[in-house]
């Protein structure tokens, strides 16, 4: 599996279809057929990060 933000290896599960990218430090998951990226916050909560163009066939 590669990170759909920055195409990096280094993923890891946090959650039940939920994954974190240890090379751009984003979190994202699959929901319904669609990819949502999101920015970890100083507080530990997780923000959208919206990216128009991510494909989800990288996956």
């Amino acid at each position: 599996m590669n990170c759909p933000n920055c195409n990096g290896r280094a993923i890891g599960r946090v959650g039940n279809e939920q994954f974190y990218c240890w090379t751009c430090f984003k979190e994202f998951s699959m929901t319904n057929g669609k990819m949502e990226i999101f920015d970890i916050a100083e507080d530990g909560s997780l923000v959208s990060f919206n990216q128009e163009d991510v494909d989800a066939t990288l996956l």
